[in-house]
């Protein structure tokens, strides 16, 4: 008996051997997957992009920013004239925050209790400046949160006796801090991911494996018109999960879903080609089914941590927010969240959609000469 229960163990190892993919898989998924996230993911977001409206424009008010800055929690990207525009630029996800300095921030300073001792407690003074933040993030507003008692002692020259705010804290689009109320449209870029791309992954291999290919060689369908084709019934499964993932987040969780139907729709019609056409071209690579399942995998992992669902996008350095540009649900996730929490329309989210539809045609058309190759 052990004689061949060895005798099946030296051949199930041999067969390993040359599946050089498989192979591949086994050593390259641990390793990368390790190296990536071990360096990537960091639950304190530092480095946040927030802009900057400074009426006061004076040396105090730079020397502000320079003190908030030198915390390494916050980084100031863009300056805007007003708080208007500066909603706008929240509500398209440019930036997570933006902090105003009033014109008479000089005076809130040096009559702040914190520097003015003669006054009592019951004499304390406007904050300093106010920040107003995304709170669709909770992470992200904790953050900023954590700066509203920040001391300013060194922007004073005084040192402080007593404490008191120096920000007030104003959430958007979020003001009860409810982790779901992040959690829910993120969980439909994260669903679709996962399916889409199970889907269709294995559709070329499968049909090969089905002895289907000959057929599909004979019939008169180009190769661009059989990777559509593949992929256009899941469109409608796809956005029958959208449905009910927002629906069933709204009556359960009071998830509000502030932006308008059509542009929800637009968004998760471009995600869930994008998701397709990757599908098609790991299925144009894979030999087997089960080979098409380990590349499946190993996208799934980083778009999932990667793409700011589970972790601050902000908090990952430089080089893994360029892995997480280069994957469709990043660029989702961001849309989702800005539709259905921020009331952004689809116009305001331009660069995000283009990216989507490139990224599903060059796939359609990757897939299309992949296929090609493979029947020649």
């Amino acid at each position: 008996m052990w004689i061949r229960i060895y005798a099946i163990f030296i051949k199930e190892l041999k067969q390993l051997s040359r599946d050089r993919m498989t192979f591949g898989m086994i050593i390259m998924i641990p390793l990368v997957q390790l190296m990536l996230f071990g360096y990537a993911i960091n639950t304190d977001a530092r480095h946040i992009h927030v802009g900057l409206v400074d009426l006061s424009q004076t040396s105090e008010s730079r020397a502000v920013e320079q003190a908030l800055v030198a915390t390494q929690s916050v980084d100031f990207i863009a300056r805007y004239r007003s708080i208007k525009e500066a909603e706008v630029a929240i509500t398209k996800g440019e930036i997570r925050a933006v902090l105003y300095l009033p014109a008479d921030m000089t005076r809130r300073l040096f009559n702040h209790p914190l520097y003015d001792h003669k006054q009592t407690d019951s004499q304390l003074t406007q904050p300093i400046g106010q920040w107003i933040v995304d709170g669709s993030d909770t992470v992200i507003a904790s953050t900023i949160r954590a700066l509203r008692n920040m001391p300013l002692d060194e922007v004073a020259n005084h040192t402080a006796t007593r404490t008191a705010p120096s920000f007030e804290v104003v959430q958007y689009f979020n003001p009860e801090q409810r982790t779901v109320v992040n959690i829910v449209p993120g969980l439909v870029a994260v669903i679709l991911t996962m399916t889409m791309i199970l889907f269709t992954s294995s559709a070329i291999v499968r049909e090969s494996e089905h002895g289907n290919m000959e057929f599909l060689i004979t019939t008169p369908v180009r190769s661009i018109e059989l990777m559509i084709g593949k992929i256009a019934p899941y469109v409608l499964v796809g956005l029958l999960q959208v449905a009910i993932i927002l629906y069933v987040g709204h009556w359960m969780f009071s998830v509000p879903i502030k932006g308008s139907i059509l542009s929800l729709l637009g968004s998760s019609i471009l995600f869930i080609f994008a998701s397709l056409t990757l599908g098609l071209v790991l299925s144009t690579i894979a030999k087997t089914q089960l080979q098409s399942m380990q590349m499946t995998i190993f996208i799934l992992l980083p778009s999932i941590l990667l793409s700011g669902f589970m972790f601050p996008y902000d908090a990952m350095p430089v080089a893994a927010q360029w892995i997480a540009e280069a994957l469709p649900v990043t660029h989702f996730m961001r849309m989702i969240r800005a539709i259905a929490l921020r009331d952004a329309s689809l116009l305001l989210l331009g660069k995000d959609a283009l990216w989507l539809g490139l990224f599903t045609i060059g796939g359609i058309i990757i897939a299309s000469l992949r296929f090609k190759k493979t029947l020649g």
